[in-house]
C-alpha cells in the first residue's frame, strides 16, 4: 500500500491544490487546509481502487481530487471494520480513522450520478483524526492497524 496524491484547499469551496509532499499538524491536518482543524474530520482519505469503482459504474475517468479528500491511498479498500484503526504513512505520521466521508449532494454538480457511485462500500472514503504529525511524500508506504 503506499500513498498516491496528496491535495487541500485553501478555502471553503476552493480549488483542491496538489502536493507532492505536505506536513500533518495536530493543529492544521494536510498543509494548512481550511478544514484541517483538530476534529474528528480533520482529513479525508480515498481508496484509489474504490474511487475507480464509482468511475467505472459512471463510466467516467474523474481525476480523483473531484472527491475533495486530501489523501489518495492505493492497495487498500476502506470498510466499516476500519473505524477505530490507524493509517500509518511513512515512518511516523498517524491518522485515526473516525468514520465514513459520506459522499454530499454538492458531489452532484462534479458528475451526474457521482453521490450514487460513491454511497456504496465505503467508496467515498474515511474521515480521519490526526494522531502523530510529520511530513509525507507522494509514494510513501502506507499500512492500516
Amino acid at each position: 500500500m503506499q500513498l498516491v496524491g496528496i491535495a487541500y484547499k485553501q478555502k471553503k469551496s476552493g480549488p483542491m491544490l496538489c502536493l507532492t509532499n505536505a506536513d500533518i499538524s495536530l493543529e492544521k491536518g494536510v498543509a494548512d487546509d481550511v478544514f484541517g482543524k483538530p476534529g474528528k474530520r480533520q482529513v479525508t482519505v480515498l481508496s484509489q481502487e474504490q474511487w475507480q469503482a464509482a468511475c467505472d459504474e459512471l463510466d467516467n475517468d474523474l481525476e480523483w481530487q473531484t472527491r475533495r479528500a486530501n489523501l489518495l491511498i492505493s492497495g487498500y479498500e476502506f470498510s466499516a471494520a476500519d473505524v477505530g484503526k490507524q493509517i500509518i504513512i511513512g515512518e511516523q505520521v498517524a491518522l485515526l480513522i473516525t468514520g465514513e466521508t459520506a459522499p454530499c449532494t454538492k458531489i452532484e454538480k462534479q458528475a451526474d450520478g457521482l453521490q450514487n457511485a460513491l454511497t456504496p462500500d465505503w467508496r467515498g472514503g474515511v474521515t480521519c483524526k490526526v494522531v502523530t504529525s510529520g511530513p509525507i511524500t507522494l509514494f510513501d508506504t502506507i499500512a492500516v492497524l
